[in-house]
């Protein structure tokens, strides 16, 4: 089957990613309107012909994820029922993910009920950014690209000159740790974290030494930064030079852009996956790259039926 025309679309969620994504493929945003009713019901307007044409819509599903993941259903449906050739969903921030599996009696697997969703309304593939598990692929009956961000921050890693020691916040994230730090030459350890309750972490002790180095803490997901700022604090008991935390996701919720700025960082770095927006004058360590490069490359691949696995270095 031919492809169609190549049309990038988005909902309120990171408008300001898809224009840059757009920049980088020389496109023009596909006019989308989205707007509420006075009761709260989402209303969507899609701008222009869309038959048979090859749609990429970027949004993530981020605060207020139950929002912007309906906006993204609403959405998915208006353009199969104008008779689009594909719908590919770019989803930077795939949310819900941490609830991936049962790990108590009678709780949900939240993670593949928004694959069902996502897959009901229509998409014929999907594009997400550093899943919080690799398994949540599996949810899906279509082709799924977890691209990694890797490329992007690594890029801004390697500006340091110091002995770096990449740092795992838990036993989780050992192996992209170990993957960052063999690309960087560099050594790993590991926080032995114990978990009290859901968004609360108390770091314990240090696996692998840190003692004069520059200790970078990768992790997926800033949240509300209990883990990762109680992970900045054990790292300088333990005598590392420099503490740096960097992640995909800028989620901060809650208190983490204040707990972030009284912590022992020096620099923050994240990506624009999901909108920062002010916090950035809340948090001025904070630094935010762009991710619009790799998902324009992805897309181009994508629509060119070219090689996606380039972009999985």
């Amino acid at each position: 089957m031919a492809i169609g025309e190549l049309k990038i679309m988005t909902g309120s969620a990171n408008p300001g990613l898809a224009k840059e994504i757009c920049n980088h493929l020389g496109c023009e945003l596909t006019q989308c309107l989205t707007d509420t009713f006075s009761d709260g019901e989402i209303r969507v307007e899609i701008g222009s012909n869309v038959r048979g044409a090859d749609v990429f819509v970027v949004q993530p599903t981020c605060a207020p994820v139950n929002f912007h993941l309906m906006e993204m259903c609403i959405l998915l449906d208006a353009l199969k029922r104008a008779s689009v050739g594909r719908v590919t969903a770019v989803v930077p921030y795939y949310g819900y993910a941490r609830q991936d599996r049962k790990v108590a009696p009678r709780a949900p697997i939240s993670a593949k009920l928004v694959a069902d969703f996502l897959t009901v309304a229509g998409i014929d593939r999907l594009v997400t950014v550093d899943l919080h598990a690799g398994q949540i692929q599996g949810f899906f009956n279509l082709p799924v690209d977890n691209i990694y961000a890797a490329p992007v921050l690594l890029e801004h890693l390697r500006k340091t000159d110091d002995d770096i020691v990449m740092v795992s916040p838990d036993a989780g994230g050992v192996e992209r740790a170990r993957a960052y730090a063999k690309r960087l030459g560099a050594s790993l350890a590991i926080i032995d974290k114990r978990r009290d309750a859901p968004n609360q972490a108390r770091a314990m002790n240090v696996i692998g030494d840190v003692k004069g180095k520059t200790a970078i803490v990768l992790d997926d997901m800033i949240d509300t930064a209990g883990t990762i700022t109680a992970a900045a604090d054990v790292l300088m008991e333990n005598g590392a030079k420099e503490v740096m935390a960097c992640a995909t996701h800028a989620v901060l919720s809650g208190p983490a852009t204040e707990r972030l700025q009284k912590s022992l960082y020096s620099q923050v770095i994240v990506t624009n996956s999901i909108p920062v927006g002010n916090k950035v004058e809340q948090c001025p360590k904070l630094r935010v790259l762009s991710l619009s490069g790799l998902l324009g490359k992805a897309i181009h691949n994508i629509h060119t039926e070219s090689s996606v696995s380039v972009l999985f270095v």
